[in-house]
């Protein structure tokens, strides 16, 4: 395959084909550090991965700077930001992954569509101030809020970039004579003090962005950033323009003393005063488009200034000392969105399987291995790979049954139970690798080209190569049933569901009418039924006959839940309340369990037509929900397992988190716990595999 190459300005003319083992497929945008690319996981998430630019990839300095990012933006990952997927800042081009949120930023919304009204920004200053308010509770300091820093997302505002963030804890310090960020958002204090810098020069930002968003220009304006500097620390801000219900406060925020700024909590509770009762409509953006980027420095302007017909300054003086301003504009991080599916439950690896005499337990039998395990249930043992490292525990105790090396780097799903045999799929050495359950000795391998995806079904291992080509292997004996494309697909998307013997190819029209559905039986290839459904569907799970679906619109929100029975040639749709972003979903009796990004978990009743229940939970990025009638488990990015009442969506326990050490080290696909004849079994990012029992979540 050909380099992709840059059309917009960067420091290298042709970018990788792949970040790790993301297959990247276009430039959004380029920034003054690195370009944004799409990219998918293994697993289907639609992704946006910002690379480094090659010239500072060999910069020590800046490799600290971008390890730091990466662990800002983990350690902020929630409702209003745009979650950490992964990221190796070790790599010889370092990268980093987070979710797609469809959306415009603030200075794209602004340039197209003009100045805010009121209302709008009111909900825009209070959803900037319950982001600042998580971002600083866990100990950052953004440092850059900017126009071009906010994404205009459907539930809210998200902030994205912490390429110059700081954790109060940093061991990185700002050099002497060299200051950080973009002038016009920028607080006195770090023009004066830059090693002083706190959470309040955010609220200075947040004043600053708002008065961009309600008239197009910043409160201290000009062509020069020397002069804008000058304005920051000695000037009062221009208002004009600004609503006046809002401008005493967007006054406050803009004090040149960092104490007499406002908290987020204040924020929020002086807008409560402001509007008795907020307009709840969320932002309605136009889906967002490649190739705008860029930081606002690199921007045009934002229209067409409007003349100030109010206070105007005076005594501007336009002398800055030499070396006042040395700026480094960070790319903006691009975010990503998961279509729904990825994280599936694969063919052999049922949760609800019988297990052994069970009794509480907690285990780190690969402490020297990396990621976060990913386990499986099968052949009465729980089987678990983690980057280096393969074995098998006793359900009952934790017990190790054995362990064995395995191809160093992140492993692609957790292993499947197939037969006689558990097969290991390693992403970063391209490696589908199958042992023996009793021993772990290694019956046969098979190494994967990159781009290439697996799913099993029915005995099987389903390659799908990046031409679009699908192989059928025999998952006892590794050798090649069939080789061949899918009739009418080329570049299917396969999916397989715990209990379902078939595998389902999906491919949707261009313009998004229609989706074509195949079932595909693995052992030959063979097509068993097709379909032809209106939308852009991503199967989610298979039950008694029928095959369930999320329903994606137009910008890549879910909007609707669908069932299809093939043998009735019926289906039916029931559309969600509010589109969600990023679902992960599974499939219980009649029901779907949905957990979009952000953590908004709900039921949906397929038999009934209608959803149950809602629930917002603390979980910014969690796996795929997985029922067993009485409860809703899910675990969190943090190693949280969580159980919420599957009639009533009461969240009734959880265990402690369990991030370890390395919490800056994050997981693209989180392993769905495991439901096993009353016990629940799950990971965590320290290492740590453990059972709990089910019937009450409450003792956890």
């Amino acid at each position: 395959m050909a380099p992709r190459r840059n059309t917009g300005a960067g420091a290298e003319a042709e970018l990788p084909e792949y970040a790790g083992h993301y297959l990247l497929e276009s430039c959004l945008g380029s920034g003054g550090m690195g370009v944004v690319h799409l990219a998918r996981s293994t697993s289907g998430m639609k992704l946006a991965v910002k690379v480094v630019h090659a010239e500072f990839a060999r910069d020590r300095e800046f490799r600290g700077r971008f390890r730091q990012e990466v662990a800002a933006a983990r350690r902020v990952s929630g409702a209003f930001t745009a979650s950490v997927v992964d990221a190796d800042p070790e790599a010889e081009r370092p990268w980093m992954a987070t979710l797609f949120i469809p959306g415009p930023t603030l200075s794209e919304h602004v340039k197209r569509n003009g100045p805010m009204p009121a209302a709008q920004l009111r909900r825009l200053m209070a959803g900037l101030a319950e982001a600042l308010r998580d971002i600083h509770r866990v100990g950052v300091v953004h440092r850059d809020l900017k126009p071009s820093n906010v994404l205009l997302a459907e539930d809210g505002p998200k902030v994205i970039d912490f390429g110059i963030s700081r954790p109060k804890d940093s061991e990185l310090r700002t050099e002497t004579g060299k200051l950080i960020g973009t002038p016009p958002f920028m607080a006195p204090e770090q023009f004066r003090r830059p090693r002083e810098v706190g959470p309040a020069a955010d609220i200075f930002a947040l004043g600053s962005v708002l008065v961009h968003a309600a008239t197009g220009r910043g409160p201290f304006d000009s062509d020069s950033p020397y002069v804008v500097a000058y304005q920051v620390v000695h000037d009062e801000p221009d208002l004009t323009g600004v609503p006046e219900s809002l401008a005493p406060l967007v006054l406050r925020c803009l004090a040149k003393e960092p104490e007499d700024r406002p908290t987020p909590d204040e924020l929020m509770r002086e807008l409560r005063s402001v509007a008795a009762s907020y307009d709840t409509q969320a932002f309605i953006p136009a889906q967002r488009t490649g190739g705008d980027d860029e930081s606002a420095a690199e921007r045009p302007a934002a229209g067409k200034r409007p003349e100030p017909v109010g206070r105007r300054r005076v005594g501007r003086k336009v002398a800055v000392g030499a070396g006042v301003l040395g700026l480094v504009v960070a790319a903006a991080v691009a975010s990503v969105q998961l279509l729904g599916g990825g994280g599936r439950t694969p063919a052999g690896a049922s949760p609800h399987a019988k297990a052994a005499a069970f009794s509480s337990w907690q285990v780190r039998p690969a402490s020297e291995a990396s990621g976060m395990p990913q386990c499986a249930y099968g052949a009465g043992a729980v089987f678990c790979a983690r980057g280096g490292a393969a074995f098998a525990l006793s359900p009952a105790d934790g017990k190790l049954l054995w362990r064995r090396s395995a191809a160093a780097g992140p492993v692609c799903g957790a292993p499947v139970p197939a037969g006689s045999l558990v097969q290991f799929c390693t992403a970063g050495g391209s490696l589908l690798t199958a042992r023996d359950p009793r021993s772990g000795a290694e019956v046969w391998k098979r190494r994967l080209p990159h781009g290439t995806t697996v799913r099993y079904a029915g005995g099987a291992a389903l390659i799908t190569g990046a031409d679009g080509t699908v192989t059928g292997v025999d998952g006892r004996s590794g050798r090649t049933r069939w080789h061949r494309r899918l009739p009418g697909y080329s570049t299917p998307s396969l999916a397989s569901f715990a209990g379902d013997p078939l595998a389902y190819a999906t491919t949707s029209s261009r313009d998004g009418a229609h989706t074509h559905v195949a079932a595909v039986d693995p052992g030959t290839g063979a097509v068993r039924w097709e379909a032809s459904l209106d939308g852009i569907l991503d199967p989610v799970g298979s039950q008694g006959g029928s095959v369930f679906f999320l329903s994606v619109d137009k910008s890549w929100a879910t909007d609707a839940v669908v069932r299809y029975t093939p043998a009735a040639k019926a289906s039916r749709r029931v559309a969600l309340p509010v589109p969600r972003v990023s679902p992960q979903a599974s499939v219980h009796a009649d029901t779907v369990y949905l957990l979009a990004a952000g953590g908004s978990l709900e039921a949906v009743d397929l038999g009934a037509g209608k959803r149950l229940w809602h629930l917002e939970t603390s979980v910014s990025r969690g796996s795929v929900p997985v029922g067993d009638g009485a409860h809703v488990y899910v675990t969190a990015a943090d190693g949280r397992l969580l159980a919420v009442d599957a009639r009533s969506g009461r969240l009734v326990g959880q265990t402690p988190a369990r991030l370890g050490a390395d919490a800056d080290v994050v997981t693209a696909d989180l392993p769905a716990p495991l439901v096993v004849d009353g016990h629940v079994y799950a990971g965590a990012p320290d290492g740590t595999v453990f059972g709990v029992a089910a019937r009450n979540p409450a003792d956890w």
